[in-house]
């Protein structure tokens, strides 16, 4: 799969068309449209399932250095009020703040981000790290998409959670059965 025909698929689902056409105007610093969003979108059309089937919420990631909870929600509603005609989640989370919650809602230690790209760079499974930067464009994809396409799930090696990325690599098979989990 070329970048081309990856932009192509994810766009099949009408909903990150719209989101990469709406949150340019919000001006949230780095803000990456990421995730399930994207890859599961793939899979869905290689499954031959609707676009958006399966798709539990499209995450959008932001930096933004004010730690505050506050600024976050502020944040948070603004994207909710922009997306309300939707009939999906956008789940909305500053990565600079990650690290203050994370260890409590996941257990174990997550490090202090640079940026939101960091934040993508660190999911449990290579071929998922997929982000589309909305003010630009520009894809990250640092695995590139023969993994994603192949179905192959491997632990990324930069943020390696051995049973975290277990138990997510399941999650993902017991909706995609045809993925292959790579030990």
């Amino acid at each position: 799969m070329t970048e081309a025909e990856f932009r192509s698929a994810i766009l099949d689902n009408s909903f990150n068309g719209e989101l990469l056409r709406r949150l340019p105007d919000l001006g949230l610093g780095q803000c990456h449209l990421t995730a399930g969003c994207l890859y599961q979108t793939v899979w869905n059309q290689l499954s031959g399932h609707p676009p958006d089937w399966g798709i539990k919420d499209y995450d959008v990631f932001y930096f933004d250095e004010d730690l505050s909870w506050e600024a976050e929600d502020r944040v948070i509603r603004r994207v909710a009020e922009a997306t309300a005609d939707f009939p999906i989640t956008v789940e909305v989370r500053n990565q600079a703040r990650v690290h203050l919650w994370y260890p409590e809602r996941f257990g174990g230690d997550y490090p202090q981000l640079t940026s939101a790209r960091e934040g993508i760079d660190l999911y449990l499974i290579s071929c998922t790290r997929v982000g589309i930067e909305v003010e630009t464009g520009a894809l990250h994809a640092p695995d590139g998409f023969d993994d994603l396409v192949a179905g192959k799930l491997r632990m990324n090696p930069r943020y390696a959670k051995p049973a975290k990325y277990r138990d997510k690599a399941e999650s993902y098979r017991r909706r995609w059965p045809w993925l292959e989990i790579m030990d």
